[in-house]
Formats: structure tokens, C-alpha cells, sequence
């Protein structure tokens, strides 16, 4: 099965001179056309043309780079400095777990809404949302995306307790052999 993914998966070469090159389509790409297809949730892989090394992270956050240079960025200055703390920290994999989990939950409960959307919206059906019609629309379902987003910050609180609670048992487990906190025998008999 993993077989035939990876031979559906899309392979794209980076070369020194910073071009990709599609092998789908045997034709050169911008990180634009690699953007749309992040967006259409096609499965690819970028690496080095001579190395072979897997440059996919890279390109990612090239993407994340340019989006959030230009219009309205999603990260604060302060949610990316907390961020970057994580780095080097005994928590910067849990960190990244959490972070991971609490976006696919946060998609999961867009992705309800979107069906609640399109199932509801009978006479909105193909026609692209204006300003006004999401103002109606999120009025009628104040009451789903209260009980959705009531769901989200559950899950991610349990997730984070959960996650404190493991390193707590980590840390008794790498360090229960350690007497800390014991005063030292002072029974002088």
C-alpha cells in the first residue's frame, strides 16, 4: 500500500540554481505553483537534485515565510518568540506534538463546520461567501461553532494535561533513583 502512494506521491528536484522542476509534469514550478499544491492537497516531496536530501520542511516554511511577509500574517511576534524558546528545550518535542494535534483538531472542526455549510446553505450553494453572508450565516450557527470551539479548547486542554502528566512520569522514572528531597540519615546509635 505504501508502495503505491509513494508512486503516486509527486517527486520535485531543487536545483543550485534554486529552480524546481516538477517530474510530474517535467517542467519548471515557482514556489507559488508548490503553494497551490499544498492548497489542493497534493502529497509531494522537494529534494536536493544532487544530494538527494529531503528539502520538503524547507520549502514549507519558505511558503510560511512569504505568507507571512506579505498581507496579514498569522503569527504574532510574541507566539513566534515563544516558539523559537521551545527550540532547545526539554519540552521542544512535546511542544511540536501539541502544536500538530491542536491544528489537525482545529481543521477537523472547520472541516464539520464547512459541512454544516454547504448542507445548510441551500441557496448559497457554489456562490463564494461575501462579508455579509458570513455575518447571517455565522449568526445562525453561533450556537454549533460555540459547541465546536467548547470541543477544541477541551481537547486541547486534555492534551496539554496529558502531556504535563507524561513528563512528570518521565522525569520520576529518570530520576526516582536520585534522593533528592531525602534528609540524610542522622540515627546515631
Amino acid at each position: 500500500m505504501s508502495g503505491t502512494k509513494k508512486s503516486a506521491e509527486r517527486l520535485i528536484k531543487k536545483y543550485p540554481n534554486r529552480r524546481l522542476y516538477d517530474t510530474q509534469t517535467s517542467s519548471y514550478i515557482t514556489l507559488s505553483d508548490v503553494k497551490q499544491l499544498v492548497l489542493d492537497a497534493d502529497e509531494f516531496t522537494v529534494v536536493d537534485a544532487k544530494s538527494n536530501e529531503d528539502l520538503t520542511r524547507s520549502i514549507l516554511l519558505q511558503i510560511i515565510l512569504e505568507e507571512e511577509a506579505n498581507g496579514a500574517p498569522m503569527f504574532s511576534s510574541s507566539v513566534l518568540s515563544q516558539i523559537i524558546r521551545y527550540y532547545g528545550h526539554a519540552m521542544q518535542g512535546m511542544m511540536g506534538s501539541y502544536l500538530e494535534k491542536n491544528v489537525q483538531a482545529f481543521t477537523d472542526i472547520q472541516n464539520k463546520f464547512l459541512a454544516n455549510s454547504t448542507a445548510g446553505a441551500g441557496a448559497l450553494e457554489g456562490k463564494p461567501f461575501s462579508t455579509e453572508m458570513w455575518t447571517q450565516f455565522m449568526n445562525i450557527q453561533g450556537p454549533m461553532m460555540q459547541g465546536m470551539m467548547n470541543s477544541y479548547i477541551d481537547q486541547s486542554k486534555n492534551l496539554f494535561i496529558q502531556m504535563q502528566e507524561q513528563m512528570q512520569s518521565q522525569s520520576k522514572a529518570m530520576f526516582g533513583s536520585f534522593p533528592f528531597g531525602v534528609p540524610p540519615n542522622t540515627d546515631k546509635k
